[in-house]
């Protein structure tokens, strides 16, 4: 469990506190006669998890502390931040949930993906459009916590969610063509290299290839 590690496993303890923030609207607390209300500290959870995020990619890159415990790790971690982000929201009345579905479709799909390509032992990296995607679904997420107390942000709100959910058909359809590619380019080998059939009488010099 190296730092790293340590502050993806961070990211994942913010889930269930966001998510109880977000749908007990608590706590409102007044900081030396400052209010800050459950909204401000949904965003302020919110930004602390995706600096979690950026961090450890950048440390484990940093020191060589790439481990498949945080490879397994951070994308479970991604993926269950948005959803504690955002399924709340649709709970509040703050987001409409064909949105919110999309936005989650996405992930899963992309999830899968990777699945099905590391058991073929093929490698699906992470896009800069979906690194786009990432950083316009926490500052929209944001932003539209925040219309809980400001209503005047919701046109901001509305123009975010309406990029992230744009971005992530892009970004879904941009993951889908390097998984056919790499899929195909595995099946097209396949088929190129001969099979060998061994009977079990055969002694090994005498196996041939058809």
């Amino acid at each position: 469990m190296n730092l790293p590690n340590s502050l993806t496993v961070l990211r994942i303890f913010f889930v269930p506190v966001l998510v109880v923030v977000l749908l007990t609207r608590q706590p409102n607390w007044s900081f030396f006669g400052l209010p800050i209300d459950f909204e401000v500290w949904g965003v302020l959870i919110l930004l602390a998890a995706a600096a979690t995020d950026a961090m450890d990619g950048y440390i484990a890159r940093k020191r060589r502390e790439i481990t498949t415990l945080g490879i397994l790790l951070d994308p479970i971690a991604d993926k269950l931040l948005i959803t504690a982000a955002f399924v709340p929201l649709v709970w509040m009345h703050l987001v409409s949930a064909w949105m919110v579905v999309i936005i989650l479709g996405r992930e899963f799909l992309v999830v899968g993906l990777r699945e099905i390509a590391s058991v073929e032992g093929l490698v699906i990296p992470a896009s800069a459009l979906g690194k786009t995607k990432m950083i316009l679904q926490v500052l929209a997420g944001s932003i539209v916590i925040l219309t809980a107390k400001y209503p005047a942000l919701k046109t901001l709100g509305i123009t975010l969610l309406w990029l992230v959910v744009i971005s992530a058909v892009l970004s879904a359809m941009h993951y889908f063509q390097m998984f056919w590619n790499q899929i195909n380019f595995r099946v097209q080998e396949r088929r190129r290299t001969p099979v060998v059939l061994v009977d079990p009488k055969d002694k090994p010099q005498d196996v041939f290839t058809r």
